[in-house]
């Protein structure tokens, strides 16, 4: 299989060892093609369709867990192998659902590996069902936990402790009862997928899931919004007004 592999870092000096390492130990890899920062990758990605893309998560402006946010569904078509110099990201790479990770300084020998790994899934067009998709264990009823990316690891909150999620562009507003207000960097759909079949939370609005028990008031006015535990206003979409209420009178 002949492959075209993208390496986004930072680091110029980190993208000219991983450059050398698949021209000398991968001789599939034919095409490689290196970006300084995340966007600069996307625009690559785009524009050459890789099969293979080697991704710094610690780079500035944007981590490379943040590529989700800026690819469309018909250019996610390649694998993606995680590299960084912090251990603590494994998890969040493991989340991910990617295909590898390589801590820094990378050996030749597990970067042959990684590409290994990625020729036996290439093709098989699962890849941004797979990288939207928690792990199993995080999507289980019984995991009662929702794992949320934070700039020093994952947080897990009770699913309790969480009053509601709010869309913030391409992040999420993520309000509990103990950590107050956090800036997640997924997008609100991330999490709908999540709670969709938990049945106390609720999307009133294309912005908006909340958890059911911390709804403090309905209030008519105003075209009719709720109040949640923490006086937080949170809107109602037309559509959504009539079974909101049947659904608060069921409770």
């Amino acid at each position: 299989m002949e492959i075209c592999a993208i390496v986004i870092d930072d680091e110029k000096k980190n993208r000219q060892l991983l450059t050398i390492a698949l021209q000398e130990y991968c001789p599939q890899v034919l095409e490689i093609y290196e970006a300084e920062d995340l966007l600069s990758g996307v625009a690559m990605i785009k524009k050459y369709q890789p099969q293979i893309v080697f991704l710094d998560i610690e780079m500035p402006e944007h981590s490379g867990l943040q590529i989700l946010n800026f690819i469309d569904e018909k250019d996610l078509t390649f694998e993606i192998v995680f590299t960084t110099a912090y251990r603590e990201y494994g998890i969040e790479a493991f989340q991910f659902s990617a295909i590898d990770y390589l801590l820094k300084p990378l050996r030749p020998q597990l970067i042959k590996e990684a590409v290994t790994k990625a020729e036996k899934v290439i093709g098989k067009k699962q890849i941004y069902k797979r990288l939207q998709e928690p792990p199993t264990i995080f999507r289980n009823n019984k995991f009662n936990k929702v794992a949320l990316p934070v700039a020093d690891g994952i947080l897990f909150l009770d699913l309790d402790d969480i009053i509601c999620f709010k869309a913030d562009g391409m992040y999420t507003k993520v309000y509990s009862i103990s950590e107050g207000e956090l800036l997640i960097s997924k997008p609100l759909k991330h999490f709908n997928d999540m709670m969709i079949e938990r049945s106390n939370f609720y999307k009133p609005h294309r912005s908006f899931i909340i958890n059911i028990n911390h709804i403090k008031q309905y209030i008519k006015t105003d075209g009719g919004y709720i109040l949640m535990d923490n006086n937080m206003t949170v809107s109602i979409s037309k559509e959504k007004r009539e079974e909101f209420l049947k659904l608060t009178t069921q409770c």
